[in-house]
């Protein structure tokens, strides 16, 4: 009885395997920090530092519990068609990769309506389509003064392009 790889299984593994390593080696973690006072202006306060990013399909984003008290969730009506949501435990770190192009908004549970808010957004093709939705969530307080920044930082950054 032979056992091992075929010819046709090794050509097959050959073939792919350049277009396997480079998703791999390319996809990269960015680090979302959570602060009850941002420590380069103690004035601003419950803040994601930084509040927006832009990503890659298949990067990660890990939310890190500097201070104690806040989490990251992701914001009902602000993810792309087709996304789940995530919900990270309050004082834990959570890693979120994201595969699909879009808007993605997240909020702290106890601080959204202080306006911890932030945005990821992951390019690519279709990376728009749900803007106009994601613009048109519900916000409550001081959120919805954040969101207004953070778009007008989005379009003044030329982020979506």
């Amino acid at each position: 009885m032979k056992s091992g790889i075929t010819r046709r299984t090794f050509s097959l593994m050959a073939a792919t395997l350049p277009f396997i390593r480079p998703a791999l080696a390319e996809a990269k973690t960015v680090e979302v920090r959570m602060y009850t006072k941002d420590p380069d202006n103690k004035k601003n306060r419950n803040v994601f530092l930084p509040r927006i990013v832009k990503i890659s399909p298949g990067d990660t984003v890990k939310f890190v519990a500097s201070e104690r008290g806040h989490n990251s969730e992701s914001t009902k009506g602000m993810l792309p068609e087709g996304t789940e949501g995530w919900k990270g435990k309050i004082s834990k770190d959570i890693e979120v990769t994201f595969d699909k192009p879009g808007i993605y908004g997240y909020h702290c549970t106890p601080h959204r309506t202080l306006g911890m808010v932030g945005a990821v957004i992951v390019e690519g093709d279709g990376m728009t389509d749900n803007l106009e939705a994601a613009k048109a969530a519900k916000q409550r307080g001081k959120a919805k003064k954040v969101w207004q920044e953070i778009w007008a930082e989005i379009e003044e950054k030329n982020l979506l392009t």
